[in-house]
């Protein structure tokens, strides 16, 4: 087992970082730099500490701290496609596993204190990366696609490997911070985040347990969730006051997630 690279801290103000929006069906991605959307917990590197997007210290084993380049790094710490759950639970240890660890990829995909546009970043990530000989740390691949038939061709060869959708990133745009439509996610299903305000009792034979979620979203907006639960959900339901993961498939007329349905709470780390 490692030591710590350093005591767990109390809470700092979160790192700035870069949001996305939505991308609608029909942009031209033409002037953007696409990848992988991967299901992974963002981790920012700012030179001498590793902290989740919430500020909170990664207990990484020192040796993975150790073996980070000195510039400031985004990215994404990563076991693989569909194991979110998994990743979860290593990368919140009090005590970090090495055997877990080993198998632990931080997949990079900014250089925030880079100058120049994000194509020039991102050809000084690939650099940085390869000098660093380290397999575990890894330039997420960027590739241009000429037209909209070609992202979805993409988007489907991602979606039938496992993956959760894409990102576009516009290859001219300096480094800004905040939610910014220089980064765009595409997935057929989408989701979002939403704060858990009240518990509806379930009916039937769900009665006795949880029904529905009461949730707001971060722009005020109040709806409900009442698919997508498991019985261990329905039994302890997320408290009130937290964060969840929702999926929907569009808006209505009235700005409200459609077919909304639960996926996870939403990890504080």
């Amino acid at each position: 087992m490692a030591g710590f690279a350093h005591a767990q801290e109390a809470s700092l103000a979160a790192p700035p970082l870069l949001l996305a929006h939505v991308a609608s069906r029909d942009i031209d991605p033409a002037p953007y730099l696409i990848s992988e959307k991967y299901d992974g917990v963002r981790a920012y590197w700012n030179g001498k500490t590793l902290r989740f997007r919430s500020g909170n210290r990664v207990n990484a084993p020192t040796w993975f701290i150790d073996r980070l380049p000195p510039p400031a790094l985004d990215g994404e710490l990563w076991l693989g496609r569909g194991r979110f759950e998994e990743l979860s639970g290593v990368v919140r240890q009090q005590r970090p596993d090495d055997i877990d660890w080993r198998q632990v990829k931080y997949m990079i995909f900014e250089l925030p204190n880079a100058p120049g546009s994000f194509a020039q970043r991102y050809n000084a990530l690939r650099d940085l990366v390869r000098q660093s000989n380290w397999p575990q740390l890894q330039a997420v691949e960027q590739v241009r696609v000429g037209d909209r038939a070609g992202l979805q061709r993409k988007l489907d060869q991602v979606m039938r490997d496992g993956g959760e959708g894409l990102m576009l990133h516009r290859a001219d745009a300096l480094y800004v911070t905040g939610r910014s439509e220089v980064l765009l996610k595409l997935k057929p299903v989408l989701d979002s985040e939403a704060k858990v305000i009240s518990h509806e009792p379930g009916k039937g034979k769900f009665e006795g347990m949880l029904g529905s979620l009461e949730v707001e979203t971060p722009e005020g907006k109040r709806f409900r969730i009442g698919a997508g639960f498991s019985d261990a959900v329905r039994k302890n339901p997320p408290a009130i006051g937290s964060s969840v993961t929702y999926q929907y498939r569009g808006l209505t007329k009235n700005g409200l997630p459609r077919f909304a349905s639960f996926l996870r709470i939403r990890q504080e780390f």
